[in-house]
């Protein structure tokens, strides 16, 4: 008999650098589209929705793609680099999340992503969440990285 793929899936919380860099190194090669990305600037909210790769059952040819959210908590400001608000169907292929300290604990949280954009959220604090949304679905395109760029 033939089971059914879990819904439990990924759930991180982050509240330091270090934290964050687990969600960073779970989102690697994540995409979305620029409409997928959202400011609520009444609510300090911002919110990015991905298909993210799932390196951690990552098999050797392939692999898993999966629907998450991730929510950033107190943003007072975000500002674009190299990314067309204009264009909401464009694709972005997340890189790396990090974090520039500031007035402690606040600080900028930047969201880099291939091709040279960036976003970048003024916070009060770390306050962010990950959490898959769906349950998996094969991709025959397993992410890789030209090293010789570097």
């Amino acid at each position: 008999m033939a089971s059914e793929p879990s819904m439990a899936g990924l759930t991180l919380l982050a509240d330091s650098a270090p934290d964050l860099e687990v969600i960073s190194a779970a989102l690697q090669d994540a995409v979305c589209t620029v409409g997928d990305v959202v400011f609520e600037k009444a609510s300090r909210r911002l919110t990015v929705s991905v298909n993210r790769f799932r390196w951690e059952a990552a098999a050797k040819k392939g692999g898993e793609r999966v629907r998450a959210g991730l929510q950033f908590g107190g943003v007072m400001d975000v500002k674009t680099k190299r990314l067309r608000r204009d264009a909401p169907k464009a694709v972005l292929s997340l890189l790396a999340v990090s974090f520039e300290p500031g007035d402690a604990p606040g600080g900028v949280v930047s969201l880099s992503f291939a091709g040279g954009g960036e976003l970048r959220a003024d916070v009060e604090c770390i306050d962010a969440v990950l959490a898959d949304m769906s349950r998996p679905w094969p991709t025959p395109r397993r992410p890789t990285h030209d090293l010789s760029e570097s």
